[in-house]
Order: C-alpha cells, then sequence, then structure tokens
C-alpha cells in the first residue's frame, strides 16, 4: 500500500513518538503469549516505531513488525530477533499463509480497515492463533488537582480537533465490529512517572495537537503547560500517568472465522 493510501496521522511526527511514546508493561505480552498456540511468530501490525515489538520479541522465536509509514519504521530501534518491515495491515505479503500464532494491534486498529484487516488475520494465522487488539484509554493524572486540567486540555482545548475514529478509543474499542470468538481480556494499566514537561512533550504526540497546529497555525502545548502549572506543584517533580488498557481477544480458525 503506498503511504499516500493510508491515514497517516504520525509519520511527520516519528521522532517525537519513538521518544515520548509510553511502552506497554511485560505482563501484557507475558498475558498473551500464554494465550497464543505456541511462541514462534508474532505480528505486531500497526507497530508505529516498536512500542510493543520488544515486549513481544521477550517472548516469542521470532516478531515481524510492519507499519505502512516508513517514516516509523526508520525510527524503530534493531531487535535481534524482530524484522521491521513497511506494510499494511490489509496487505501484509512478506508473512506466509499460516504462520502466526498471534496477532497484536496495540493503539492502531481504529485505523485499519477492518474486514480487510480481519481477511489477513485470517490469511496468516495458524488454527487457533490469537487476535489481540489493545488500546490504551485516555490519559490520567493519579492527582486530583492536575487530572482536571490534562482532561480540560483533551476534551476541551483539542477535543474538537480528534479524528473521528478516536471514539473507539475513547470507547475500548467495545463497539469495533469483531468477527471472532471472544475471550475476556486481562486487568492491566499502562503507567509511567513522569515530570510536567515530559507529560507536555508526550502530548505533542496526538493526533488532535497535530490537527490544531495545521488549522489553527499555533501551538496549543503552551496552554496545556499553562494548566497545569498552577496545579502540578514542582514541574521537576513527577507524578504517576496512567492509561487503563482495553482489549477486544478473539480466536482465529474457530467456528468456521
Amino acid at each position: 500500500m503506498p503511504e499516500q493510501d493510508f491515514k497517516d496521522h504520525f509519520s511527520g511526527m516519528a521522532q517525537s513518538y519513538a521518544q515520548y511514546r509510553p511502552r506497554y508493561p511485560d505482563t501484557l505480552f507475558e498475558a498473551l503469549a500464554d494465550l497464543a498456540p505456541d511462541r514462534g511468530l508474532a505480528w505486531d501490525c500497526g507497530c508505529g516505531n516498536g512500542q510493543a515489538t520488544a515486549g513481544l520479541a521477550r517472548q516469542f522465536d521470532r516478531v515481524i513488525a510492519t507499519d505502512p509509514s516508513a517514516a516509523q519504521i526508520d525510527r524503530a530501534e534493531p531487535i535481534d530477533n524482530a524484522d521491521f518491515l513497511v506494510a499494511a495491515a490489509e496487505s501484509a505479503p512478506q508473512i506466509p499463509d499460516g504462520s502466526v500464532d498471534l496477532t497484536v494491534a496495540a493503539q492502531a486498529a481504529h485505523w485499519f480497515d477492518l474486514p480487510r484487516f480481519y481477511d489477513e488475520v485470517r490469511r496468516v494465522s495458524r488454527p487457533g492463533a490469537l487476535l489481540a487488539l489493545v488500546s490504551y484509554r485516555p490519559t490520567r493524572i493519579d492527582d486530583a488537582a492536575a487530572d482536571p486540567a490534562l482532561q480540560e486540555f483533551y476534551a476541551g482545548i483539542v477535543g474538537p480537533y480528534w479524528p473521528p475514529e478516536r471514539r473507539h478509543v475513547d470507547e475500548g474499542y467495545a463497539s469495533l465490529d469483531f468477527p471472532f470468538p471472544e475471550l475476556a481480556g486481562p486487568d492491566m494499566v499502562m503507567e509511567v512517572s513522569w515530570t510536567l514537561d515530559r507529560l507536555v512533550a508526550y502530548a505533542g504526540t496526538w493526533s488532535a495537537v497535530k490537527e490544531y497546529r495545521r488549522l489553527e497555525d499555533a501551538d496549543p502545548l503552551p496552554r496545556f503547560r499553562d494548566l497545569l502549572i498552577p496545579v502540578w506543584g514542582d514541574p521537576a517533580s513527577e507524578k504517576r500517568v496512567f492509561w487503563p488498557l482495553a482489549f477486544r481477544l478473539g480466536r482465529i480458525g474457530q467456528s468456521g472465522v
């Protein structure tokens, strides 16, 4: 798939994406690997620059990590047992038929053409393989004063600039079509300890911030920092920032699907 044919919100910020996006907990990949039929091959689909790939590589013999953005793939850190390839979720001809034990789409499935993606998952999966659509819900701060400032920025200042697909993240993927026998997902959160400026830098990777800059010819991040300063305390101090994880997990090749 040529790069211009996919919804490309992140190629232009590939460096910031690699530097500031959070990493998933290792317990996530341990739980998914335990549900897979084997630990031979995992497909990290819509991998960005590898936020999930390293965790998968610690659990599987080999990982194929694909993203339609060459800029994102170019920013991925090399991993001995992972191959980073430019390919669309809906067509990854580099992956052999019936070879994949686990397909993971982490914070990516809401951008896909889902019927075509599901057909590709069926093609590459071995019988009984696991498909995991993972999303992290909107950012929260474990602080009663700072969190409302974050939510004002997320929903108020840049809220109108989120692409329509973002609603699926807000809903924890609950409304996505998912035509596979479904399993319950683990109860997990992704969490970090960040300073004020680190949180602001992360917000700079949001698609809504990019769109705000494009349409308004202005940067909303100084306004975000101004909201946080009165309620943060020492800007160099760290606060717990977290994202509840949401899942759609399914078996491939069972019950005719």
